[in-house]
């Protein structure tokens, strides 16, 4: 576990100023719930920089301990502005207003009061930073320490056959499927967002069926593969592959 750096000390604080933990916890219990859902149980040790500790008590978001890195900074930026925009049916509040300037006057203190190791250089570097800045970087702190993403299934995935290839019925719900889940990063019209444009995909139903699947840690993309199953990811890779071939 390594301590937290002067910027993520300050996101760490602005999460704690702003209430998130009566809404998100910050602890994966050891059930099948929560590990399918979130990954990895969480671990004492995971916590030994915290003071406090933030496990909260309430899910009414979700579980954060394992946040760090299953999003691209810029996802965390559009989520903290207009969190509909990212997760429809959220109702969470935005959080424009964490552009402001971030105020660093008692942070050299903070960290002397914590014992974390810093130097003149992380001081220096907060500089011009904002809160919004602060809060990714805390994000992507999170649970970020030990290894426990789920490595190797895309490329065993990936040999399978696309059920739908020529199969254009399925089109309308895979349309609607990448709408609801893939619309937020990559635009309503393929055009790219926070993550990359579509329309000039070219690649084998197989890689990209183990993409969405297994998800892409290079880029920050999430795996789907729990959450939509194979036959929706098909159907999805089915919808892609029809937008290119126009």
């Amino acid at each position: 576990m390594k301590p937290y750096t002067p910027l993520q000390l300050e996101g760490r604080d602005i999460y704690i100023r702003e209430g998130c933990n009566n809404c998100h916890t910050q602890t994966v219990r050891p059930l099948l719930v929560d590990t399918e859902r979130y990954g990895e149980y969480s671990k004492s040790g995971e916590f030994a920089y915290d003071q406090p500790f933030l496990w909260g008590s309430r899910r009414n978001g979700p579980d954060l301990a394992r946040i760090g890195g299953k999003y691209p900074d810029a996802w965390h930026v559009k989520h903290m502005k207009d969190p509909q925009s990212m997760v429809p049916r959220s109702n969470m509040p935005d959080y424009d207003f964490l552009q402001q300037p971030l105020d660093t006057s008692v942070t050299e203190r903070k960290m002397k009061a914590l014992k974390f190791p810093y130097s003149q250089a992380d001081l220096a570097a907060l500089s011009g930073k904002s809160e919004l800045d602060a809060m990714v970087a805390y994000m992507q702190k999170l649970g970020n320490d030990i290894p426990w993403r789920k490595t190797g299934r895309a490329e065993v995935l990936g040999e399978l056959k696309n059920p739908f290839q020529d199969n254009m019925a399925v089109l309308p719900e895979a349309k609607e499927l990448y709408l609801q889940h893939c619309a937020q990063c990559h635009g309503r019209n393929l055009q790219g967002d926070v993550g990359p444009g579509l329309e000039d995909l070219d690649q084998p139903d197989s890689k990209l069926f183990g993409t969405i699947y297994s998800g892409s840690p290079d880029t920050g993309m999430p795996a789907y593969g729990d959450s939509l199953g194979k036959e929706r990811i098909w159907k999805l890779v089915t919808y892609l592959k029809s937008v290119h071939r126009r």
